[in-house]
């Protein structure tokens, strides 16, 4: 049987798509080698974790103001007054009847870090509130107990990163006055949770890990007046340890994984505080200032193992500047013999780095 003229040229034709379809792949599988290897593959860069770099500075950061307020709490000059001179102008030691006192502040923070190295820069907004209470358990002899907690925002605009830092604090603190002179000490321990979020272009990358911190400080001060006014020199030292957990990022375009971090920091600080306090209807109104300098005698990071498949980078944390300066203002009435109402401004600079924070307390005794 003979095939007509237009099925001969229909074989013909599928006989040429097969041909041609057989070419492309043999064309396609002899060149896919070459192209893998002119192709780049895709590594990790030090950018993609800065959410963790700040994370870890943050941590430090929120456990040293901690301390520093409970430092205040232990020993600050209107503190002191209250202490031994309760009702102001010269009244006895031994007219002092509340031997028990708890207090409760409300606060905010808000802190920008410059870009130094692979780290492009970041700002924090901090919100927290704490809470304490304290006693008298021997003539000149006070302890205390407070816990922190705290919600941190942060923002890396030029990484394309954010992440949040919720952290709960718990405080031990103790106060010693000898005559002019006051010890005063502080031991931190936080727990928390950070979740961070990247912006990979096709979708969001996140992870969420475990923070931990421990920290310690020891004041030494000197309660010099003159009247209604005062002067008390200080000297502290304060040391921080933050820990962040390892972390494995989902969704996105190349989500990376990251080992754990730490921050070692020690620090020194030199200060003064100037205060006046008036007596007015009965009311204590006492307003002072303070401030002090930094050096950071101290500051130890961990690498940071960055993972995108088999391919891996290290980095190292990134510190604030050896020196920097520390300074502030209170305002404080005393309504009556067992209530008190106190806010603080306290400010920090460091080289590449600013933080504001605003307080608002209220204290009882009885």
């Amino acid at each position: 049987m003979r095939c007509s003229p237009r099925l001969r040229r229909g074989w013909k034709i599928e006989i040429g798509h097969a041909r041609l379809l057989v070419i492309a792949f043999v064309t396609i599988a002899s060149v896919a080698p070459a192209w893998a290897q002119l192709t780049p593959q895709r590594i990790p860069t030090p950018t993609m974790v800065n959410s963790t770099v700040s994370s870890g500075r943050a941590l430090a950061n929120l456990g040293s103001h901690f301390l520093e307020r409970l430092g205040g709490q232990s020993g600050n000059g209107f503190n002191r007054m209250q202490r031994t001179n309760p009702d102001g102008g010269g009244a006895s030691v031994l007219t002092e009847a509340p031997r028990y006192r708890t207090w409760f502040e409300g606060y905010g923070n808000t802190t920008t870090n410059g870009a130094t190295g692979d780290f492009v820069g970041d700002s924090r907004r901090t919100w927290g509130g704490a809470a304490g209470i304290g006693a008298r358990v021997a003539p000149g002899i006070n302890i205390g107990l407070s816990v922190d907690q705290s919600r941190s925002a942060i923002d890396i605009p030029l990484a394309l990163q954010s992440a949040t830092i919720d952290l709960s604090q718990f405080a031990f603190m103790a106060s010693v006055d000898s005559g002019a002179w006051t010890w005063a000490s502080a031991v931190v321990h936080g727990l928390g949770n950070i979740d961070s979020r990247r912006d990979t272009g096709l979708g969001l990358a996140t992870a969420g890990y475990n923070a931990r911190l421990d920290g310690v400080l020891s004041e030494v001060s000197y309660y010099w007046s003159n009247g209604q006014g005062r002067i008390v020199p200080k000297a502290a030292f304060e040391y921080v340890r933050a820990r962040t957990g390892s972390l494995q990022e989902t969704g996105g375009l190349d989500p990376v994984a990251a080992t754990d971090a730490s921050v070692q920091r020690a620090r020194v600080m030199i200060g003064a505080e100037a205060g006046h306090y008036w007596i007015l209807d009965r009311k204590v109104l006492d307003v002072s200032a303070y401030g002090k300098l930094v050096d950071n005698v101290v500051q130890n990071f961990s690498d940071i193992t960055v993972s995108l498949g088999a391919k891996r980078i290290t980095l190292q944390g990134i510190g604030e500047s050896r020196y920097g300066a520390d300074a502030g203002a209170s305002a404080s009435l005393v309504l009556t013999r067992t209530a008190r109402l106190y806010v603080n401004y306290d400010a920090k600079f460091r080289a590449a780095m600013q933080s504001h924070q605003g307080t608002f307390g209220v204290e009882l005794k009885w």
